[in-house]
C-alpha cells in the first residue's frame, strides 16, 4: 500500500501514462465477472503490467484468493505442475497443461490443445485442438478452436481467435535470438516508442475483436476494442477502438 507521503508521486506518475496503455481502453471492466481477473486489471497501471502480475498471483504473492480446485480433470488429460482448476472448469481427455495455470469457471481446455506457464484462462473460455497459450491472461468468452498460438498476451472478453493466427513476442531485427531474451520489446503510438518493460511482449486484443485466419500479430501490437481486421497476412502496431484495420 502506498503511503499517504508517495501519493502525489503516484498521481503524477498517472498522468504521465498514456490511457491507450491503460487496461480501461482494452476491456469494459465492469463485464469481467471473475473476481480474480477483475483484480489484475485493477491493479496495472498499464498493459505491460499484466504479465507480472499473473506471474505474482500463481506464485501466492497477490493477496487475492484463489478458487478452490474443485473442476474437472478428465482421465487421460496430462496437468503437471500447479494448475487450479476452478469449479465448472475442464481439462479434457487428451488436453495438456503445465503450470501455474489457472482456469477460471466455465472454462474448458479441449483434447489436443496446451496450455503452459504463467496463464490465467478466464471464464468460459475454449481453447481447441492444436491452440496453444503460454504466459497470457485470457479475461473470458475467448474461443481458440483452432490450431494458433497466443503468447505473453493479454485477450479481451469475447475475442475469437481464427485458425493458424500466431503472436509473435521477439523482433526479428535485434540482431541473434538469445534464450532468454535480453533487448525490451517497445511498443509504438503516435510514432513514439513506448517502453513495455519486458523482453517477450506479443499483444493486447481488446474485448470482441475477431483476428482473422492466417493473421500473424507482430510484437507488442496493441488493438482497441471492438476493432474490424479485414484478412491479412501480418498486423502490427496500434489500431484505435472501434476502428478498421486493413
Amino acid at each position: 500500500m502506498h503511503r499517504l507521503t508517495d501519493a502525489p508521486a503516484l498521481h503524477a506518475e498517472m498522468e504521465r501514462i498514456d490511457y491507450r496503455t491503460t487496461p480501461a481502453y482494452y476491456f469494459d471492466t465492469e463485464r469481467v465477472t471473475d473476481p480474480v481477473v477483475l483484480h489484475l486489471l485493477n491493479c496495472c497501471p498499464t498493459v505491460f503490467g499484466l504479465k507480472k502480475a499473473i506471474t505474482d498471483l500463481l506464485a501466492g504473492n497477490l493477496d487475492v484468493p484463489l478458487p478452490e480446485a474443485t473442476g474437472t480433470i478428465e482421465p487421460g488429460a496430462t496437468v503437471r505442475g500447479h494448475v487450479i482448476v476452478a469449479p465448472g472448469a475442464v481439462i479434457a481427455e487428451g488436453a495438456f497443461v503445465t503450470g501455474p495455470v489457472l482456469v477460471c469457471p466455465g472454462a474448458v481446455i479441449e483434447a489436443g490443445a496446451r496450455v503452459r506457464d504463467n496463464t490465467v484462462v478466464g471464464p468460459g473460455c475454449q481453447i481447441g485442438f492444436g491452440a496453444e497459450v503460454t504466459r497470457s491472461l485470457l479475461t473470458g468468452g475467448v474461443f481458440m478452436k483452432h490450431t494458433s498460438f497466443v503468447g505473453d498476451s493479454v485477450l479481451g472478453l469475447g475475442v475469437n481467435i481464427g485458425a493458424f493466427v500466431s503472436t509473435t513476442g521477439l523482433r526479428c531485427t535485434s540482431g541473434p535470438v538469445t534464450e532468454p531474451a535480453t533487448e525490451e520489446v517497445c511498443a509504438h503510438l503516435d510514432g513514439r516508442r513506448i517502453a513495455t518493460g519486458q523482453t517477450k511482449f506479443g499483444a493486447v486484443i481488446g474485448d470482441s475483436v475477431i483476428v482473422p485466419a492466417g493473421t500473424v500479430l507482430q510484437p507488442a501490437t496493441l488493438i482497441g476494442a471492438h476493432t474490424v481486421l479485414y484478412p491479412k497476412t501480418q498486423v502490427g502496431g496500434f489500431f484505435p477502438a472501434g476502428s478498421q484495420g486493413r
